[in-house]
């Protein structure tokens, strides 16, 4: 047979009250007609309940601690770079002072004495000054050059025609005339104007043989290297007062025995005959200009020279 327990039985006695009694025993009967929760059910909903706070509390320092590293972050990041650009210019260090410790050191002796320096013991760098000494280097070598052609044909010209240093240089050219021939011996060659642009008389005659003064005068060109004349003399004469001037091309290189300037009597040994310039044979090209205008050379030669 089945027990029934009262719910009842188990709650203190009250007073046997008339009404009391009923109102309990009506309290009980709802309480009992409720369901009673499991333990598990009870126990999920105080856990959460019992917890929560516990979560919170620990929650907010974590947050509060992540928050803080980040602003720390983003002020080292801004204030870093600004400290560098302030540091003050005594902190700075340049290469020449990283650089010191590995310097060499040069030790003077006591005895030593200062010197002063003199301008002409060292040269200016200017552009212009460079370009002068350039320039005087390269005449220089230009020179040392023209010597050395210069010996070459002397060379060539003792081997064809005898050595220079043979000729007499005290000779004048024969005659007593105010106008006087430049060879004593030659072979007429092309005349003026033959075989196209040609403004004087070709004479031929051996290298080195001594050419010689027209006419007194003076001096207007002495060079070594006259265009196609080769080495070449110029002088310019007034003969019965006309303004004449002479020219000689072609004579041996360094047989020139005068200078531009230098006043020469008529029939003075001014030079040797040569194959200068433009010329393929041992030749004096002589050439006579008259107030200006080319005249026949050799013409002019066989009228007044005597």
């Amino acid at each position: 047979m089945a027990e029934h327990n009262d719910p009842a039985a188990g709650l203190p006695e009250a007073p046997a009250t008339g009404p009391t009694r009923k109102s309990t025993r009506a309290a009980v009967a709802r309480t009992a007609s409720v369901p009673v929760p499991t333990a598990t059910a009870a126990v999920t909903r105080s856990v959460p309940a019992s917890r929560a706070p516990q979560s919170r509390r620990f929650g907010k320092p974590v947050r509060s601690a992540v928050i803080l590293s980040m602003v720390a972050g983003m002020v080292a990041t801004v204030a870093i770079p600004a400290y560098a650009a302030t540091m003050p210019a005594a902190e700075t260090v340049t290469l020449q002072q990283m650089s010191a410790p590995d310097n060499q050191s040069l030790v003077v002796a006591s005895d030593a004495t200062a010197e002063t320096l003199d301008r002409s013991s060292y040269s200016a760098t200017t552009a212009e000054e460079i370009q002068k000494k350039k320039d005087q280097e390269a005449a220089a070598a230009a020179a040392a050059e023209r010597a050395r052609e210069l010996a070459a044909n002397a060379a060539k010209a003792s081997t064809s025609s005898g050595p220079v240093s043979s000729v007499d240089l005290n000779m004048t050219a024969p005659g007593s005339g105010e106008v006087r021939w430049p060879l004593t011996s030659y072979t007429l060659g092309r005349g003026l104007w033959d075989s196209g642009y040609h403004q004087g008389v070709d004479l031929l005659a051996p290298g080195g043989q001594p050419i010689f003064a027209a006419a007194a005068g003076v001096v207007s060109v002495s060079q070594e290297s006259y265009g196609g004349y080769g080495v070449a003399i110029v002088i310019e004469h007034v003969i019965n007062g006309q303004k004449v001037s002479t020219t000689y091309g072609h004579m041996t290189y360094g047989s020139r025995q005068v200078q531009a300037g230098q006043t020469v009597a008529a029939g003075q040994l001014i030079g040797l005959v040569g194959s200068t310039g433009s010329s393929t044979a041992n030749h004096l090209h002589f050439e006579v200009h008259i107030n200006g205008s080319v005249v026949d050379p050799y013409a002019w030669l066989q009228q007044n020279a005597g």
